[in-house]
C-alpha cells in the first residue's frame, strides 16, 4: 500500500529555532527550484499535502511551515512584533533557499503580500489565492463586512464558511480530513503575528514579481468580485477563477489549482536550475 502523503509530509518535518523559538517546517529537499507554501488561518502546513506531492513529482523542492500559533509552532507571545514574513526569511536562510516561488492562500496570502513587498529579490513569483489580503483599505473592509457569513448565519462552522456546499456534499471523506487538520491547527489563546507594514493598495503596487491571483467562484469569504478590486493594483498579475471552489480551493480542487500554478510558474522557472 502506498504511503499516505500527509503522513510522509509530517514524518519528514523538523523544527528550527527562529528568533529563539521553534518553528516547524517540512522540506522535501533536493536540487529542484523551491516552492514555499503558506497556509490559511484555518489549517496548518498539512493542508498543502495535495500540492506538495504534485510539485515534487514535477521536480520542484517543496517547503511548508506552521505559522506561529498554528500546529506545531508556538507563538512568541502578545508582546512580539515579529512577522510571519520575517520568520519565512529566517527559514529560507536556514534552508539556504535560492530564489523561490511563494504560494499563499487566504491568511497565508496576507503573509505572501508582506514578504513579496519586503523581500522582492528572494522570490521568483507569488501566488495569492482565496484572500481578502488583509488590506487596510476602507473599500475592502466594507465589502468584507457586508458579506460576513456569521452576520446572517450564526454560528457558522469552519467547514460551512470555508468549504463549498458542493464539496461538502460530494466529498464527505475529504471534508472529514480537512476538519481533522483544522482541529489541530490554530492554538486557543495564541496571538496572531503582525505584518511588517500594513497591506495596502500602494504596497500591492510596489510588488515587482509576477503574481497569479486565484479566486474561488463559491468562496463566501473572498469571492472573485472582492479579489477583482485589489488584484489590478499589482502591475504584473494574472487572474484566474476556479468556479466550483470555496475558500479552501487548493484543498477542494487540487487538480485545477495545481495545474494553474504549475503553468504559471513554469514560465518563470529556469529549467537548467531544476
Amino acid at each position: 500500500m502506498a504511503a499516505d502523503p500527509q503522513s510522509r509530509l509530517v514524518s519528514r518535518g523538523a523544527t528550527v529555532d527562529i528568533a529563539d523559538s521553534p518553528l516547524w517546517y517540512s522540506d522535501s529537499g533536493g536540487p529542484g527550484v523551491p516552492i514555499v507554501f503558506v497556509h490559511a488561518n484555518t489549517g496548518n502546513g498539512e493542508a498543502w499535502t495535495p500540492q506538495t506531492g504534485y510539485f515534487e513529482r514535477a521536480g520542484f523542492r517543496t517547503v511548508v511551515f506552521d505559522r506561529r500559533g498554528w500546529g506545531r509552532s508556538p507563538s512568541l507571545g502578545p508582546a512580539s512584533a515579529r512577522s510571519a514574513a520575517e520568520d519565512l526569511a529566517g527559514l529560507a536562510d536556514h534552508l539556504r533557499l535560492a530564489a523561490f516561488h511563494l504560494v499563499g492562500i487566504a491568511g497565508g496570502a496576507f503573509v505572501a503580500i508582506d514578504f513579496a513587498a519586503a523581500y522582492p529579490d528572494r522570490i521568483r513569483s507569488a501566488v495569492l489565492a482565496a484572500s481578502i489580503g488583509q488590506l487596510a483599505e476602507p473599500e475592502i473592509e466594507a465589502f468584507a463586512k457586508r458579506i460576513r457569513i456569521d452576520e446572517i448565519w450564526p454560528p457558522a462552522s469552519a467547514a460551512n464558511r470555508e468549504l463549498s456546499a458542493g464539496y461538502r456534499g460530494r466529498n464527505p471523506d475529504g471534508t472529514r480530513r480537512w476538519l481533522a487538520i483544522e482541529a489541530r491547527s490554530k492554538r486557543p489563546g495564541e496571538f496572531p503575528q503582525p505584518l511588517i507594514t500594513p497591506n495596502t493598495y500602494l504596497k500591492l503596487a510596489a510588488i515587482t514579481v509576477p503574481v497569479l491571483v486565484v479566486a474561488g467562484g463559491a468562496d463566501l469569504i473572498a469571492p472573485p468580485a472582492l479579489m477583482a478590486i485589489w488584484a489590478p493594483y499589482i502591475s504584473d498579475h494574472q487572474f484566474a477563477t476556479i468556479d466550483a471552489a470555496g475558500h479552501a480551493l487548493a484543498w477542494e480542487e487540487p487538480e485545477h489549482f495545481n495545474t494553474l500554478v504549475s503553468r504559471f510558474i513554469a514560465r518563470r522557472t529556469d529549467k537548467t536550475t531544476r
